[in-house]
């Protein structure tokens, strides 16, 4: 052995002790009938084989064994890379890091980064959340719009505060800053779960958490008669599809949350007593709701019935008829002719509410069709039992309203309120 390198007969080593390769050298080598090798210095040899191939070698000692870890073959990596890779192995040497089963953790390591994507972790979080189905679907519903075409697909490891920025940014220009702070809120979470399983390092959605202006909340102010009548015309005057027109007047007629009228289900109605139920599972309360249908309600769906009558929701989806249209057609709607920041689809139950209050309805009537929680359970009961009745005068007398503000707004009918 000679300074640590084995010669024999298969192995032949060519090595000055005051020399060091130069590319020359390195292009110059021929083969040979048996493979040998050109000593650089500090370890690093240009191994030549009988086929040809050169290839890069660093032998290195570690607990009194001696160990060759490739380095790359040449041309493609050049001397002076060579030396680089081999002083970075040097030094895992040093720390007592055998180079060659470091690779071999770094490749797993890459291979498990590239495992789990940002959207793998996503739905094991959907997952783990103590929510109800028709909940996740929706969370997921906002993932598969928002946030996974910019960063589904990237190992979650590799995803930088950028990314984050780049992804509410655009949410929040199209429109939609309510959608943005949701899928902050929810990346921030998924990002959670990587970090206490060892799949990233840390949260990206931290460093620019404060980046975009706090939330205003456009819903919180209630339309005129003017704007009920023109949003309302304005719809029935757009081109778009017939579910998000008669999901919209759904909503109107009835009061309902949009994910409400947009995830109807044909077996919820009544069409001759003129009753929607909702069942426990789509509301947010958890809780079966009433809702007492005017006649402009029942006559639009018995028309929309011979459309979709045969299939389970109302309203179909676009691109997968067997699932419900997105709440997100009715905001590009909106968007489309120019409503989206006067008025949002949540918009028209505080409307609602505050223009049945102007009628003169009683306060526990209007709670009772919102669906709002009333606290006490004898007193739940009690409203359930008795306002039903009185709410059907009074959605009725509201969806007659809805169609003289209507006209009104195209001066059909003179005087406003």
């Amino acid at each position: 052995m000679t300074n640590g390198v084995y010669d024999n007969p298969i192995i032949h080593l060519l090595r000055s002790r005051n020399t060091m390769l130069t590319d020359a050298h390195c292009r110059a080598a021929k083969p040979k009938e048996q493979l040998y090798r050109l000593n650089d210095l500090r370890g690093l040899y240009l191994e030549v084989k009988p086929n040809g191939v050169k290839a890069w070698r660093y032998r290195f000692k570690l607990a009194g064994k001696g160990s060759w870890f490739a380095l790359g073959d040449y041309p493609l990596v050049s001397l002076a890379e060579a030396r680089d890779k081999c002083e970075e192995a040097r030094k895992l040497v040093k720390q007592g890091i055998n180079p060659v089963q470091n690779r071999q953790l770094e490749r797993l390591k890459r291979e498990q980064d590239s495992a789990n994507t940002f959207e793998v972790i996503a739905k094991e979080w959907l997952a783990l959340r103590d929510w109800e189905e028709i909940t996740k679907k929706r969370r997921l519903d906002m993932l598969e719009r928002v946030v996974f075409p910019s960063i589904g697909k990237l190992p979650v490891r590799d995803i930088t505060p950028a990314h984050v920025l780049d992804i509410l940014t655009k949410t929040v220009k199209r429109g939609a800053p309510t959608v943005a702070a949701e899928a902050k809120r929810t990346m921030s979470g998924i990002f959670e779960l990587a970090v206490a399983t060892l799949r990233a390092d840390n949260d990206p959605v931290w460093p620019v958490r404060k980046a975009l202006p706090a939330n205003k909340t456009q819903h919180k102010t209630a339309l005129t008669t003017a704007q009920i009548g023109k949003l309302l015309n304005d719809f029935d005057n757009h081109r778009c599809g017939y579910q998000v027109n008669f999901c919209i007047q759904l909503m109107w007629w009835t009061l309902a949350r949009p994910s409400e009228a947009a995830e109807a289900e044909w077996a919820e109605f009544d069409l001759d007593a003129a009753l929607w139920t909702i069942p426990a599972r789509r509301m947010k309360a958890r809780r079966e709701h009433l809702v007492p249908l005017p006649k402009q309600a029942v006559d639009m769906l018995r028309r929309l019935h011979a459309i979709s009558g045969e299939r389970t929701h109302i309203f179909p989806g676009r691109d997968d008829r067997n699932r419900p249209m997105s709440v997100h057609s009715i905001r590009q709607a909106l968007k489309v002719l120019g409503w989206s920041g006067t008025y949002s689809p949540h918009g028209t139950r505080t409307t609602g509410s505050t223009r049945l209050n102007e009628m003169g309805y009683r306060a526990d009537a209007i709670e009772a069709q919102l669906a709002h929680a009333e606290p006490n359970s004898v007193r739940r009961t009690y409203n359930h039992a008795t306002y039903l009745e009185e709410r059907r005068d009074m959605m009725q007398a509201w969806a007659d309203k809805l169609e003289i503000w209507k006209r009104e707004s195209t001066g059909e009918v003179s005087g406003t309120q």
